[in-house]
Protein backbone atom coordinates (compact mmCIF):
# COMPACT_ATOMS: atom_id res chain seq x y z
CA UNK A 1 0.00 0.00 0.00
CA UNK A 2 1.54 3.37 -1.05
CA UNK A 3 0.72 5.06 2.08
CA UNK A 4 2.31 2.76 4.11
CA UNK A 5 5.56 3.17 1.79
CA UNK A 6 7.90 5.31 3.27
CA UNK A 7 10.60 6.22 0.45
CA UNK A 8 11.82 9.71 -0.47
CA UNK A 9 13.64 10.83 -3.26
CA UNK A 10 17.37 11.20 -3.30
CA UNK A 11 18.47 14.59 -3.54
CA UNK A 12 22.15 15.38 -2.83
CA UNK A 13 23.16 14.62 -6.29
CA UNK A 14 20.22 16.65 -7.64
CA UNK A 15 22.69 19.42 -6.31
CA UNK A 16 25.40 18.28 -8.43
CA UNK A 17 23.67 18.26 -11.33
CA UNK A 18 21.76 21.62 -10.72
CA UNK A 19 24.87 22.95 -10.14
CA UNK A 20 26.44 21.37 -13.56
CA UNK A 21 24.08 22.03 -15.49
CA UNK A 22 24.33 25.96 -14.81
CA UNK A 23 28.05 25.88 -16.26
CA UNK A 24 29.30 28.87 -14.07
CA UNK A 25 29.99 29.29 -10.63
CA UNK A 26 27.09 29.86 -8.24
CA UNK A 27 28.03 32.21 -5.26
CA UNK A 28 27.30 30.44 -1.73
CA UNK A 29 27.52 27.37 -3.17
CA UNK A 30 30.91 25.11 -3.30
CA UNK A 31 31.45 21.32 -5.23
CA UNK A 32 34.58 19.06 -4.52
CA UNK A 33 34.76 15.67 -6.06
CA UNK A 34 37.40 12.60 -5.38
CA UNK A 35 37.59 10.03 -7.24
CA UNK A 36 39.64 6.45 -6.22
CA UNK A 37 40.02 4.78 -9.14
CA UNK A 38 41.20 1.50 -7.85
CA UNK A 39 38.15 1.17 -6.26
CA UNK A 40 35.71 3.13 -8.93
CA UNK A 41 34.45 5.22 -5.57
CA UNK A 42 33.50 8.56 -7.35
CA UNK A 43 32.70 11.04 -3.73
CA UNK A 44 30.61 14.30 -4.46
CA UNK A 45 30.20 16.92 -1.70
CA UNK A 46 28.24 20.42 -2.35
CA UNK A 47 28.45 22.90 0.48
CA UNK A 48 25.63 25.41 0.54
CA UNK A 49 27.21 27.99 2.15
CA UNK A 50 24.85 31.29 2.28
CA UNK A 51 21.22 32.22 1.92
CA UNK A 52 21.41 33.52 -1.81
CA UNK A 53 23.41 29.87 -2.69
CA UNK A 54 20.64 28.10 -1.22
CA UNK A 55 17.82 29.95 -3.12
CA UNK A 56 19.58 29.40 -6.37
CA UNK A 57 20.00 25.67 -5.71
CA UNK A 58 16.36 25.01 -3.97
CA UNK A 59 17.73 23.55 -1.11
CA UNK A 60 18.70 24.49 2.54
CA UNK A 61 21.63 25.71 3.79
CA UNK A 62 23.83 22.67 4.28
CA UNK A 63 26.64 19.79 3.21
CA UNK A 64 25.55 17.34 0.65
CA UNK A 65 27.35 14.23 0.08
CA UNK A 66 26.80 11.23 -2.31
CA UNK A 67 29.49 8.08 -2.33
CA UNK A 68 28.83 6.43 -6.27
CA UNK A 69 30.26 2.78 -5.96
CA UNK A 70 29.00 1.05 -9.03
CA UNK A 71 30.08 -2.33 -7.58
CA UNK A 72 27.72 -1.69 -4.35
CA UNK A 73 25.49 -3.90 -5.40
CA UNK A 74 27.20 -6.99 -5.92
CA UNK A 75 28.58 -9.54 -3.11
CA UNK A 76 31.91 -8.67 -1.80
CA UNK A 77 32.70 -8.50 1.33
CA UNK A 78 36.20 -6.38 1.33
CA UNK A 79 34.40 -3.46 -1.13
CA UNK A 80 31.63 -3.29 1.05
CA UNK A 81 34.55 -3.02 4.02
CA UNK A 82 35.89 -0.34 2.39
CA UNK A 83 32.60 1.85 1.44
CA UNK A 84 32.04 1.23 5.26
CA UNK A 85 35.22 2.56 6.76
CA UNK A 86 34.89 5.15 3.91
CA UNK A 87 31.55 6.35 4.73
CA UNK A 88 32.70 6.16 8.50
CA UNK A 89 34.83 8.70 7.79
CA UNK A 90 32.86 11.37 6.28
CA UNK A 91 29.41 10.86 8.73
CA UNK A 92 32.05 11.80 10.86
CA UNK A 93 33.81 14.98 9.23
CA UNK A 94 30.01 16.15 8.61
CA UNK A 95 29.11 15.46 12.92
CA UNK A 96 31.92 17.36 13.47
CA UNK A 97 31.05 20.14 11.39
CA UNK A 98 28.09 20.44 13.18
CA UNK A 99 29.07 20.03 17.00
CA UNK A 100 32.07 19.46 18.61
CA UNK A 101 30.98 17.45 22.00
CA UNK A 102 28.95 14.87 20.02
CA UNK A 103 28.72 11.60 22.55
CA UNK A 104 25.01 10.43 22.31
CA UNK A 105 23.34 9.60 19.15
CA UNK A 106 19.95 7.88 18.35
CA UNK A 107 19.35 6.44 15.29
CA UNK A 108 16.35 6.26 13.59
CA UNK A 109 15.76 3.58 11.23
CA UNK A 110 13.07 4.92 8.49
CA UNK A 111 11.05 2.97 6.96
CA UNK A 112 7.90 -0.29 6.39
CA UNK A 113 9.62 -3.26 7.52
CA UNK A 114 7.02 -5.50 5.48
CA UNK A 115 8.04 -3.81 2.32
CA UNK A 116 11.51 -5.09 1.03
CA UNK A 117 12.48 -2.05 -0.76
CA UNK A 118 11.40 0.44 2.19
CA UNK A 119 12.96 -2.14 4.88
CA UNK A 120 16.51 -0.39 4.56
CA UNK A 121 16.28 2.09 7.88
CA UNK A 122 14.71 -1.08 10.26
CA UNK A 123 17.74 -3.59 9.13
CA UNK A 124 20.28 -1.28 9.48
CA UNK A 125 19.00 -0.80 13.02
CA UNK A 126 19.06 -4.79 13.04
CA UNK A 127 22.71 -4.79 13.17
CA UNK A 128 23.86 -1.78 15.44
CA UNK A 129 25.55 -2.17 18.57
CA UNK A 130 22.88 -0.09 20.78
CA UNK A 131 25.35 1.02 24.21
CA UNK A 132 22.83 3.01 25.76
CA UNK A 133 21.16 1.09 28.06
CA UNK A 134 24.90 -0.41 29.23
CA UNK A 135 26.34 2.70 29.56
CA UNK A 136 23.45 4.08 31.62
CA UNK A 137 23.99 1.15 33.85
CA UNK A 138 28.06 -0.12 34.36
CA UNK A 139 29.07 3.32 32.84
CA UNK A 140 31.44 3.39 29.58
CA UNK A 141 34.45 0.96 31.22
CA UNK A 142 31.74 -2.30 30.78
CA UNK A 143 32.48 -1.73 27.11
CA UNK A 144 35.27 -3.39 25.45
CA UNK A 145 36.54 0.06 24.30
CA UNK A 146 36.42 3.15 26.42
CA UNK A 147 35.65 5.77 23.47
CA UNK A 148 32.14 4.46 22.69
CA UNK A 149 29.82 6.96 21.91
CA UNK A 150 26.20 6.62 23.64
CA UNK A 151 23.89 4.89 20.82
CA UNK A 152 20.22 3.96 21.11
CA UNK A 153 18.03 3.27 18.20
CA UNK A 154 14.41 3.37 17.32
CA UNK A 155 11.93 1.77 14.52
CA UNK A 156 8.96 4.37 14.56
CA UNK A 157 7.09 2.35 11.65
CA UNK A 158 5.18 4.60 9.10
CA UNK A 159 2.11 6.07 9.86
CA UNK A 160 0.12 3.67 8.11
CA UNK A 161 1.02 1.40 11.48
CA UNK A 162 1.15 3.50 14.10
CA UNK A 163 -1.52 6.53 13.15
CA UNK A 164 1.42 8.35 14.22
CA UNK A 165 3.36 11.26 12.11
CA UNK A 166 6.78 10.03 12.30
CA UNK A 167 7.99 13.52 13.45
CA UNK A 168 5.61 12.99 17.18
CA UNK A 169 7.35 9.93 17.76
CA UNK A 170 11.00 10.83 17.50
CA UNK A 171 9.88 14.32 19.32
CA UNK A 172 8.76 12.15 22.49
CA UNK A 173 12.23 10.63 22.27
CA UNK A 174 14.29 13.21 22.16
CA UNK A 175 12.79 14.93 24.56
CA UNK A 176 12.95 12.20 27.28
CA UNK A 177 16.24 10.58 26.10
CA UNK A 178 17.76 13.69 25.37
CA UNK A 179 20.69 12.54 22.37
CA UNK A 180 23.07 15.11 20.75
CA UNK A 181 22.26 14.16 17.25
CA UNK A 182 19.71 12.02 15.54
CA UNK A 183 20.91 10.01 12.52
CA UNK A 184 17.91 9.18 10.21
CA UNK A 185 18.51 6.30 7.65
CA UNK A 186 16.03 5.72 4.88
CA UNK A 187 15.42 4.69 1.36
CA UNK A 188 15.20 6.86 -1.38
CA UNK A 189 13.62 6.65 -4.73
CA UNK A 190 15.93 7.34 -7.68
CA UNK A 191 16.44 9.82 -9.99
CA UNK A 192 18.35 7.93 -12.76
CA UNK A 193 18.19 4.04 -13.05
CA UNK A 194 22.09 3.54 -12.59
CA UNK A 195 22.16 4.90 -8.91
CA UNK A 196 19.88 1.85 -7.81
CA UNK A 197 21.80 0.46 -5.12
CA UNK A 198 24.68 1.76 -6.06
CA UNK A 199 24.67 5.32 -4.29
CA UNK A 200 24.98 6.35 -0.53
CA UNK A 201 23.59 10.24 -0.06
CA UNK A 202 24.16 11.92 3.20
CA UNK A 203 22.87 15.63 3.76
CA UNK A 204 23.48 17.68 7.27
CA UNK A 205 19.99 18.84 6.78
CA UNK A 206 17.99 16.27 8.02
CA UNK A 207 15.38 13.88 5.83
CA UNK A 208 11.63 14.30 4.70
CA UNK A 209 10.16 10.79 5.02
CA UNK A 210 7.83 9.41 2.22
CA UNK A 211 8.69 12.56 -0.44
CA UNK A 212 9.66 10.19 -2.46
CA UNK A 213 6.13 8.99 -3.53
CA UNK A 214 4.43 12.16 -3.22
CA UNK A 215 3.75 11.13 0.65
CA UNK A 216 4.88 14.35 1.94
CA UNK A 217 5.31 14.22 6.36
CA UNK A 218 6.63 16.61 8.73
CA UNK A 219 10.84 16.39 8.20
CA UNK A 220 12.77 15.51 10.51
CA UNK A 221 15.47 18.64 10.91
CA UNK A 222 17.21 20.48 13.29
CA UNK A 223 14.16 23.14 13.39
CA UNK A 224 11.69 20.73 14.49
CA UNK A 225 13.93 18.79 17.12
CA UNK A 226 15.94 21.20 18.56
CA UNK A 227 19.15 19.11 17.56
CA UNK A 228 21.37 18.23 14.37
CA UNK A 229 19.96 15.57 12.16
CA UNK A 230 21.98 13.22 9.70
CA UNK A 231 19.96 12.12 6.69
CA UNK A 232 21.83 8.74 5.20
CA UNK A 233 19.83 7.19 2.37
CA UNK A 234 20.24 4.85 -0.56
CA UNK A 235 17.98 4.58 -3.97
CA UNK A 236 16.17 1.13 -3.83
CA UNK A 237 13.46 1.95 -6.30
CA UNK A 238 12.44 3.97 -9.17
CA UNK A 239 9.38 5.50 -10.65
CA UNK A 240 8.07 4.92 -14.37
CA UNK A 241 9.18 8.16 -15.40
CA UNK A 242 12.47 8.12 -14.16
CA UNK A 243 12.81 4.68 -16.30
CA UNK A 244 11.40 6.29 -19.53
CA UNK A 245 13.80 9.30 -18.84
CA UNK A 246 16.56 7.34 -19.05
CA UNK A 247 15.29 5.39 -22.42
CA UNK A 248 14.41 8.95 -23.71
CA UNK A 249 18.69 9.68 -23.17
CA UNK A 250 19.24 6.98 -25.35
CA UNK A 251 16.85 7.75 -27.97
CA UNK A 252 18.31 11.32 -28.14
CA UNK A 253 22.03 9.94 -28.31
CA UNK A 254 20.80 8.25 -31.24
CA UNK A 255 18.99 10.69 -32.92
CA UNK A 256 21.75 12.79 -32.64
CA UNK A 257 24.15 10.14 -34.94
CA UNK A 258 21.41 10.55 -37.40
CA UNK A 259 21.75 13.44 -39.97
CA UNK A 260 17.66 13.00 -40.70
CA UNK A 261 16.81 13.37 -37.45
CA UNK A 262 19.93 15.14 -35.52
CA UNK A 263 17.65 18.35 -35.37
CA UNK A 264 14.99 16.47 -33.08
CA UNK A 265 18.24 15.49 -30.69
CA UNK A 266 19.30 18.34 -30.67
CA UNK A 267 16.18 20.03 -29.64
CA UNK A 268 15.55 17.36 -27.01
CA UNK A 269 18.57 17.66 -25.56
CA UNK A 270 18.29 21.44 -25.42
CA UNK A 271 16.05 21.19 -22.08
CA UNK A 272 17.96 20.05 -19.29
CA UNK A 273 16.87 17.08 -16.67
CA UNK A 274 14.56 18.48 -14.82
CA UNK A 275 12.61 19.95 -17.76
CA UNK A 276 12.52 16.69 -19.74
CA UNK A 277 11.77 14.60 -16.18
CA UNK A 278 8.64 16.86 -15.82
CA UNK A 279 7.44 16.51 -19.67
CA UNK A 280 8.09 12.73 -19.21
CA UNK A 281 5.51 12.45 -16.20
CA UNK A 282 3.23 14.69 -18.28
CA UNK A 283 3.04 12.19 -21.13
CA UNK A 284 2.59 9.39 -18.71
CA UNK A 285 -0.24 10.53 -16.59
CA UNK A 286 -1.74 9.74 -15.31
CA UNK A 287 -1.29 5.52 -15.84
CA UNK A 288 2.47 5.55 -14.75
CA UNK A 289 2.76 8.25 -12.27
CA UNK A 290 2.59 5.97 -9.50
CA UNK A 291 4.35 3.08 -10.64
CA UNK A 292 7.53 2.21 -8.72
CA UNK A 293 9.81 -0.77 -9.94
CA UNK A 294 12.83 -2.32 -8.33
CA UNK A 295 15.59 -4.82 -9.16
CA UNK A 296 14.45 -8.82 -9.30
CA UNK A 297 16.65 -9.35 -6.74
CA UNK A 298 15.63 -6.95 -3.99
CA UNK A 299 15.68 -8.35 -1.00
CA UNK A 300 19.58 -9.21 -1.23
CA UNK A 301 20.26 -5.94 -2.05
CA UNK A 302 19.08 -4.42 0.75
CA UNK A 303 19.99 -6.89 3.36
CA UNK A 304 23.52 -6.46 2.11
CA UNK A 305 23.50 -2.66 1.86
CA UNK A 306 21.80 -2.06 5.35
CA UNK A 307 24.52 -4.53 6.92
CA UNK A 308 27.32 -2.13 4.92
CA UNK A 309 25.26 0.92 6.63
CA UNK A 310 25.36 -0.83 9.94
CA UNK A 311 28.96 -1.06 10.14
CA UNK A 312 30.03 2.06 9.16
CA UNK A 313 28.19 3.57 12.07
CA UNK A 314 29.51 1.06 14.24
CA UNK A 315 32.61 2.28 13.45
CA UNK A 316 32.15 5.35 13.66
CA UNK A 317 30.14 5.11 17.15
CA UNK A 318 33.45 3.25 18.38
CA UNK A 319 35.24 5.94 17.43
CA UNK A 320 33.47 8.60 19.65
CA UNK A 321 34.50 9.49 22.65
CA UNK A 322 32.04 10.18 26.02
CA UNK A 323 32.31 12.33 28.94
CA UNK A 324 29.97 9.84 30.70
Amino acid sequence: MLEKYNVRTDLALEEKERFESDQVEIPGVILEEEYEEELEIQITKVKIETENGAKSMGKPVGVYLTIEAPNMAMSDEDYHREISEKLARKIGEIIHLQEKEICSILVVGLGNRQVTPDALGPYVVDNLRVTRHIMKEYGRYAMEMEENGIVSAIVPGVMGQTGMETLEIIKGIVSETKPDMVIAIDALAARNSKRLNRTIQIADTGIHPGSGVGNHRSGLTKETLGIPVIGIGVPTVVDAATIVNDTMENLISALETSEVLKGVGNVLRSYNNSEKYELIKELISPHLNGMFVTPKNEDELVKQISYTLSESLNMLFTEMKTNN
